[in-house]
């Protein structure tokens, strides 16, 4: 179940890079993110990391997706060295982190809140001004029904202390 979810994340992550994309609640996260180009650079790395047939699993999953300007604030050379066949394990680690079992809505946030994550840390949430972040990085985009979970898009890569 774990690898599904790792594979939800990188596919809703893609999916959720076009916050103007037409959603078909019928999709799955994966089908979702490969319909979204500003979601492709999470498309690749879900690839990368083996986890499409995870992600098109039942979940349900709760997936925090950056979009491509997301992975583009990471320092030079990181998107590029996570995709790398030896960095696997790193890369399904960083996508699994963005990945909480179950279904997570937005009115389910609470300040303060910490939420397990299928990668085995803990996120943060914090409410704020109207607005809602997990760890460092700001949900502009809430809510996104897929046939095997919730996306929530975010403006920033969150990435897991161990």
């Amino acid at each position: 179940m774990t690898f599904a979810l790792m594979v939800t994340f990188f596919v809703t992550s893609a999916f959720t890079a076009n916050e103007n994309a037409t959603i078909n609640p019928d999709a799955d996260i994966v089908d979702l993110a490969v319909q979204t180009e500003f979601l492709s650079t999470l498309v690749a790395a879900v690839k990368a990391g083996d986890l499409v047939d995870v992600l098109k699993g039942d979940g349900p999953f709760t997936v925090f997706a950056p979009t491509n300007e997301a992975f583009a604030k990471l320092p030079a050379g990181t998107v590029e060295n996570l995709l790398k066949p030896e960095n696997k394990a790193q890369l399904v680690a960083v996508l699994t982190y963005h990945v909480v079992p179950g279904k997570v809505y937005s009115k389910d946030l609470k300040n303060g809140m910490k939420a397990k994550t299928v990668q085995g840390g803990d996120v943060t949430i914090t409410l704020k001004g109207g607005k809602a972040m997990v760890n460092n990085a700001t949900v502009s985009t809430a809510d996104i029904e897929a046939s095997n979970g919730v996306v929530h898009v975010i403006d920033t890569v969150i990435l897991p202390s161990k």
